[in-house]
């Protein structure tokens, strides 16, 4: 019961169950969203290039309105943050389940919804970097984080089963209405948390803020680093795994779609298993281990190129997707200590417009390759500088040596007043 009891520590703290439910239900619901729009576009037009463009919306409003996001996210109260903009996703996602009910959508008015929760996901995103410190103690950051992974691994796996197979028997226009009762759900749950308004200091307006915000990111050497890297990191996986895997398993008998399928499930698997052990196991090195453990994705990327066989991709992409969630754990825990609380949301914003600037040219690049040059040469390739990229950033004394803070011992986090 002891190791139960510390595994589930974050759970202690009020603000945090009520904010992990409220997560966890919008985890579910989109999870089963993105499957039933996906096949709601190729309902009305039967062609990847439709889907593409729907998806590219989202991605294209999302970078653009980060920085603005992450600012909003430091000067007004955080939950409030995320419930306006689930009430903006509300909105949208109703008029889409409306649009499919009345047979009048379009391509060109989902890619405009999608731009909308897009846009909207910009806001939240930061937010909710910015409000788990505020949830929960110093001592269980590292344990509220795997939570959360736990959660998203869970129901990426189990969430688009459940919607296709309402997709199936009833349409996607179901599968919206039920997405748009879960984002409603959790603005009650956000409403039960209880935070002290934002430190406010001098501001003398957004540009003010943004560059506040960018002196904060690029005076750590190891922040601004790290998203360099996975600049270059995201665009290969956007690519490589995303694009190549993906042409290869069809292409290639020894993997097949099949096979490719389990190799997909056997990485959230890695996550799914890894989660489980950070809720007991303390990264005292966390950006040295999860450097490391990024660096496996070139295992897989180059049995992809050199065999293909559907066994050794699975045990390659189990550890792969073990290795990610180490870094993902301990980057968001490294942030959360390291970055003073009122500048959170706007660091945050840099981190991920950096990190995921590059991912449609990683994607866009790899499909034009993948049918123009040699398949293993490109595979190992990019493994090699995959790993070089993953594993050189440890050369920097400051990644290598950057461990837990010390931060108060047992802290009391503003939850709901009770």
């Amino acid at each position: 019961m002891g190791r139960v009891k510390k595994a589930l520590a974050a759970l202690q703290d009020r603000g945090f169950r009520w904010f992990f439910l409220a997560r966890t239900l919008t985890l579910v619901t989109g999870s089963m969203s993105s499957i039933a729009l996906a096949f709601a576009v190729l309902s009305i037009d039967n062609d990847a290039g439709a889907l593409s463009i729907v998806l590219t919306a989202f991605t294209v409003a999302n970078i653009v309105f980060l920085l603005l996001g992450g600012v909003v996210a430091d000067r007004l109260p955080r939950a409030l943050v995320i419930q306006t903009s689930y009430v903006v996703d509300i909105l949208s996602i109703g008029t889409t389940a409306a649009l499919l009910f009345t047979h009048t959508a379009t391509v060109p008015l989902l890619a405009g919804l999608a731009a909308l929760n897009g846009a909207s996901a910009a806001f939240v995103m930061p937010a909710m970097q910015g409000l788990i410190p505020q949830l929960t103690t110093p001592g269980h950051l590292q344990q509220a984080n795997a939570l959360l992974s736990f959660a998203r691994s869970a129901t990426t796996i189990a969430g688009p089963v459940v919607a296709g197979g309402i997709v199936a028997l009833a349409g996607p226009a179901w599968v919206m209405v039920i997405q748009a009762a879960g984002w409603a759900l959790a603005i009650v749950f956000l409403a039960l948390v209880r935070l002290p308004p934002p430190v406010r200091g001098q501001r003398a307006g957004l540009f003010h803020d943004l560059h506040d915000g960018w002196r904060e990111f690029w005076s750590r050497p190891w922040l601004w680093i790290v998203v360099l890297a996975f600049m270059v990191l995201n665009a290969i996986h956007a690519g490589a795994w995303g694009v190549a895997g993906p042409y290869i398993a069809k292409n290639d008998p020894l993997l097949g779609i099949a096979g490719w399928g389990w190799v997909v499930s056997a990485e959230g698997a890695g996550v799914l298993v890894m989660t489980l052990l950070l809720l007991w196991l303390p990264l005292r090195r966390p950006l040295r281990l999860g450097m490391l453990g990024m660096s496996a994705l070139a295992i897989p990327l180059t049995l992809l190129g050199v065999h293909p066989s559907v066994l050794l991709l699975v045990a390659a992409a189990f550890v792969a997707g073990a290795g990610v969630e180490v870094f993902s754990t301990g980057w968001n825990v490294t942030m959360m200590e390291q970055i003073p609380e009122e500048k959170l949301s706007r660091v945050s914003s840099y981190d991920m417009l950096g990190s995921f600037v590059a991912m449609p040219i990683g994607t866009l690049a790899f499909g034009w390759l993948i049918a123009r040059a040699d398949v293993t040469a490109l595979m190992v390739g990019s493994a090699i500088v995959y790993a070089v990229i993953a594993l050189g950033t440890m050369l920097v004394p400051s990644i290598w040596r950057m461990g837990r803070a010390t931060a108060p011992a047992e802290r009391e986090p503003v939850s709901d007043g009770v």
